[in-house]
């Protein structure tokens, strides 16, 4: 079995432990071993992500974080670089499910992170897992 890390920006506790549970639930569900670790902001998620696949100790990798839009620009500068440093992770052969959510309000950010609703994390934790696979399937 896989050893993934979760690695999540907690920046809403209480929404954050929502999409962790969706994340937990998946991996638990496939008997895969996990470890979760915190880091400031969503902005920090690549970063992290890129030091722990260096290091070797995890097949795969679920980013967990929520950005709401506030009144400023700053919600489109998070948003779009932690979604694009995400990307070039993948690109270079990282698997990694993005269970960063970009959303308006509160709202939809319970809607989204709520493993009985949307259960975005549970999809993020399952899109790694696919991206193991296919990682696996072509060194093969």
């Amino acid at each position: 079995m896989a050893h993934i890390l979760i690695v999540e920006a907690r920046f809403y506790g209480d929404l954050n432990d929502m999409l962790i549970a969706g994340v937990r639930r998946a991996l638990d569900a496939e008997g895969h071993s996990h470890e979760t670790i915190t880091v400031p902001g969503a902005l920090e998620l690549p970063g992290a992500v890129a030091m722990a696949a260096e290091s070797g100790r995890y097949d795969a990798f679920v980013a967990v974080g929520i950005v709401i839009r506030g009144e400023t620009y700053h919600f489109e500068i998070v948003a779009g670089e932690s979604a694009r440093g995400l990307m070039a992770l993948t690109m270079d052969g990282v698997a990694l499910g993005n269970a960063i959510l970009t959303v308006e309000n509160r709202d939809q950010a319970e809607v989204r992170a709520d493993p009985e609703r949307k259960d975005k994390g549970g999809e993020a934790a399952r899109a790694a897992l696919a991206l193991l696979d296919l990682r696996q399937k072509f060194s093969a």
